[in-house]
């Protein structure tokens, strides 16, 4: 299925799924984040993809890079601390990454992933193994070259294996020691994110 294409409904169905999943796990989100962060990440990200996804059903743009830029701006405006910037520059520079294309391979997909992620450590200043969303974003798209299955899958182990590690970058760094031992809620919003991924790619 290599040669299977993705358009912007597709993309608009993604969001649409990840708001959702967002939604369903906001206080599991602002849990963990209670434990090393702000208390916020679960309540931010819910507002801020509540808010995609209407502007997404106002006026739907016609390509999937177009429906990530817009994604990533909406997000910026509306969510509150980092994660807003992070997830924002993610999804702008994977939409500014795919151009005018009308459709997309996963292939295609994955490499504009990777251009996000690459500008996630660049804005955080973090690498992977810094206890940071980079944690399950970074395998999650090496892996997505293989299946969307591979993808979450390797967000999923991603998130889990911030758990022993002492936080680097982030509020989570001023704990020193005390982070470790706690998931981070970055890496698992994350995992959310290739969860409704693989999710989207096989209805």
């Amino acid at each position: 299925m290599t040669g299977t294409t993705y358009g912007a409904a597709f993309a608009v169905r993604w969001m649409g799924t990840v708001a959702a999943a967002v939604a369903r796990e906001a206080d599991r989100l602002t849990e963990l984040d209670s434990a090393i962060g702000d208390a916020d990440h679960g309540a931010n990200l819910r507002r801020g993809f509540a808010a995609v996804s209407e502007t997404l059903a106002k006026e739907p743009p016609a390509t999937p890079g177009a429906v990530l830029v817009t994604s990533g701006r909406v997000l910026i405006s509306t969510v509150g601390g980092a994660s807003g910037p992070l997830y924002g520059t993610l999804l702008r520079r994977a939409g500014k990454s795919l151009g005018e294309t009308g459709e997309v391979t996963r292939a295609g997909l994955a490499d504009a992933l990777a251009a996000g992620v690459a500008a996630v450590g660049q804005l955080g200043g973090a690498v992977p193994g810094d206890k940071t969303m980079l944690d399950a974003l970074t395998p999650a798209v090496e892996a997505l070259r293989e299946s969307f299955a591979a993808g979450r899958a390797a967000a999923e182990a991603g998130a889990l294996a911030t758990v022993p590690l002492r936080a680097r970058k982030g509020r989570a760094s001023y704990l020193g020691e005390r982070s470790v031992g706690h998931q981070d809620p970055g890496a698992t919003s994350s995992a959310l994110l290739f969860a409704a991924l693989e999710e989207v790619a096989a209805e």
